[in-house]
């Protein structure tokens, strides 16, 4: 007989990898009798993170970076010996498409919303009605307490509509690529409610709690971190320092049966795993089938998920006419575009362009929009270089595109999203003691909230484990 248990993680995203890593380190270091399995459906590591390298140019097809100031990403990669290969993005100018015009963003402002009053006074996105308007978050009192409300409601609230759909909308909704109308403030960003509760004022309490800007001659530095080679390095490495016989690929799990001791995972292939702890780092959509004999996962039926596609097209540099010195712009949903943002990659990320070329991306699929996703690529491009040829003047063919398409891979944290997850863990908890779920699906969509999350899975599995 041997007391040896095994840890089997579902999904080879960057939450399940981190789980993996992490598990196996604590494994190593208190000398614990465990093995830790992972099972992927496709055919590769990393889910949304996927890097392309072709003929000199490093294409994202999906997230091109993180935030530098969410540290469990950087302490993943200074844990598996690539922190000294971080580059930050370079910066510049960004601007927001409205009307049909591209606007400078208005300087001091966070995620949209004023923390100086001047340069949006003086900004051309609004009207003076919208300016007058905005200005209401100064005299109006704090909003009732409420257990959730949505981003749409809270924002026109206290700044009205303009202010909310021309800036504020574009760059909140493109983060969770959602509707700003639906989506819950306390899931996505509750720091905002927390500061008018406390402050009243929303622009007086980022006034008030936002560290003062340090007096600089130099160019600021980047708030994002990648890698020259692209986000999949992180990927490699991290998948390097698994141990070997760790990861199953192309083993969809069709099936998880609760046994008298642990579980069994059927897999697609007629294989079993049986496991003592699983942690579920897969698509909340997945799981409703997956745990079928179980009710209460059908809420995640329920719960949306977005689509999403991106165009990355490469250029000589000749053919762009009309140069415009920044790092792209986002579109209001006042724009007759349907294009809802561009990166200009080849000045955000100079490593990944050779000299003399361009790298542009741009993306399509907003929520009242999602029909284009599943247009053909020829039509995807067309769209796209009609957007661009409207703003950058440009009318060459690219020298190739790559066209990314993410199918309700997009989930969205709909009002009350917080509490349904509370309630279907504590189900989960009574009902599959040793399952756990994890992922962007749940606690924040970005890849240190991933990392972060797969972290703390480990946390729960090992003291499920120990009790």
């Amino acid at each position: 007989m041997t007391d040896n248990k095994t840890i089997v993680i579902v999904g080879g995203g960057i939450t399940g990898l981190s789980a993996a890593y992490y598990l196996q380190k604590q494994i190593k270091a208190n000398n614990l009798p465990y093995e830790v399995k992972l099972v992927e459906a496709s055919n590769r590591l990393g889910g949304k993170i996927k890097t392309i390298r072709k003929n000199g140019f490093t294409i994202e097809q999906g997230p091109d970076s993180f935030l530098s100031r969410k540290k469990p990403a950087v302490k993943l990669a200074e844990e598996v010996g690539v922190d000294d290969q971080l580059i930050r993005n370079g910066t510049g100018q960004s601007y927001i498409l409205v009307n049909n015009k591209l606007h400078k963003m208005p300087s001091g402002s966070f995620m949209g919303i004023p923390t100086q009053v001047r340069p949006f006074l003086f900004s051309g996105i609004f009207s003076m009605k919208g300016k007058l308007r905005a200005g209401f978050d100064f005299v109006l009192p704090k909003g009732k307490p409420v257990q959730d409300q949505s981003l749409g409601a809270f924002f026109r609230h206290r700044f009205g509509d303009e202010l909310v759909e021309n800036l504020i909308e574009p760059l909140l909704s493109g983060i969770y690529a959602g509707d700003i109308d639906d989506m819950s403030i306390m899931a996505t960003f509750p720091n905002f409610y927390k500061l008018e509760q406390e402050h009243r004022s929303l622009v007086k309490g980022l006034q008030q709690t936002m560290p003062k800007p340090k007096k600089s001659t130099g160019k600021k530095p980047g708030m994002f971190f990648s890698f020259p080679e692209g986000l999949e390095t992180l990927v490699e490495k991290v998948t390097e320092k698994l141990e070997d016989g760790t990861v199953t690929l192309e083993a969809p799990v069709d099936h998880v049966e609760k046994k008298e001791t642990g579980y069994h995972l059927l897999l697609g292939n007629g294989d079993v795993f049986k496991a003592d702890a699983v942690i579920m780092a897969t698509p909340h959509n997945h799981l409703p089938k997956i745990f079928s004999q179980y009710d209460f996962f059908k809420t995640f039926q329920e719960m949306p998920a977005t689509s999403v596609a991106n165009v990355a097209l490469a250029f000589d540099e000749s053919a762009i006419k009309k140069d415009i010195d920044g790092t792209g712009f986002v579109v209001s949903r006042n724009s007759d575009y349907r294009i809802t943002a561009c990166t200009w990659t080849h000045k955000k990320w100079p490593s990944t362009t050779p000299e003399g070329k361009a790298l542009v991306r741009c993306y399509v699929g907003r929520p009242n929009d999602q029909s284009v996703v599943e247009l053909s690529d020829e039509e995807i491009i067309d769209i796209v270089l009609k957007d661009l040829n409207k703003t950058m003047d440009i009318t060459a063919k690219p020298e190739f595109s790559v066209v990314s398409r993410w199918k309700n891979a997009m989930p969205q944290y709909t009002v009350g999203h917080k509490e349904r997850i509370a309630t279907i863990r504590q189900e989960a908890k009574d009902r599959l003691p040793g399952v756990f779920l994890t992922g962007s699906s749940f606690e924040g969509i970005g890849i240190p909230d991933c990392i972060e999350q797969g972290e703390q899975a480990v946390s729960d599995v090992l003291e499920f484990l120990k009790g």
